[in-house]
């Protein structure tokens, strides 16, 4: 896979949040992503309740939390995924999945995050599923999102923001990203599961998540954002060294 880069061409809010230990972990030495990443997957299984209707994202952390959840079949009424990525894990698993049409509403969407901050408002979709994580997202009830201490930042927009585009409109939304002073790299040789591309944005200052997600959903040809903002996680599960902690906004 290439990446195609564009050029140009002449022509605080204050949060308290509350933390709390869900799963403390003895080790005298630090532990590394995967750990990390396992452990906060490990922890999400508690908010499975009996008769849970589950969405489940896409990503090498959720990649751990299907590898889990037949230990806790019994609590799953339906399923739910955010790709055929995951829907193959699942199925290989022995689970049935579901569209959301339908099941309807979500009680709990459990996905991973590029980047979150201490809003609990996160960059997602460099899987490239960020369109339907979002429709799951938005259809959940509750929203646990699982992590690992590297991905908290002070500003969203280090980790490139990814846009799923039209094909036609890559090029219009790409010229419109350079005039906000963001570089727009095309994500060649991928295609979403909606059949659409990826535009990975670079340089972006995302300083008011909730004002640049609305700005850029107005760009003709934008689908999907990868900001979630306006559909901020519920509640977070952080893995680091010490284990895990849960992070409520």
């Amino acid at each position: 896979m290439r990446a195609l880069l564009y050029s140009e061409h002449p022509q605080n809010l204050r949060l308290e949040f509350s933390l709390r230990p869900l799963l403390d972990v003895n080790c005298s030495s630090p532990m590394d992503s995967s750990d990390k990443k396992l452990n906060a997957a490990r922890a999400s299984l508690e908010f499975i309740e009996p008769g849970t209707i589950l969405g489940v994202g896409t990503g090498s952390t959720v990649n751990y939390l299907i590898d889990m959840l037949p230990t806790v079949r019994d609590r799953i009424d339906k399923l739910v995924s955010s790709s055929k990525a995951s829907t193959t894990l699942l199925e290989q698993h022995g689970f049935e999945v579901s569209t959301l049409n339908e099941v309807g509403d979500l009680d709990l969407y459990i996905d991973g995050a590029d980047e979150w901050n201490k809003r609990l408002q996160l960059i997602k979709g460099g899987g490239g599923a960020l369109t339907r994580e979002k429709v799951l997202a938005g259809a959940a009830r509750r929203f646990v999102c699982i992590v690992d201490d590297t991905k908290l930042v002070a500003m969203l927009g280090t980790f490139p923001l990814p846009l799923e585009v039209l094909p036609m409109a890559q090029s219009l939304v790409a010229r419109k990203l350079l005039k906000m002073r963001a570089q727009p790299v095309w994500r060649e040789g991928f295609v979403t599961d909606n059949g659409n591309h990826i535009l990975d944005v670079h340089g972006l200052a995302i300083g008011n998540p909730l004002e640049m997600e609305s700005r850029l959903n107005e760009i003709p040809g934008v689908l999907t954002v990868g900001i979630f903002a306006h559909r901020a996680a519920d509640i977070l599960l952080l893995g680091d060294d010490s284990g895990v902690r849960e992070l409520r906004a």
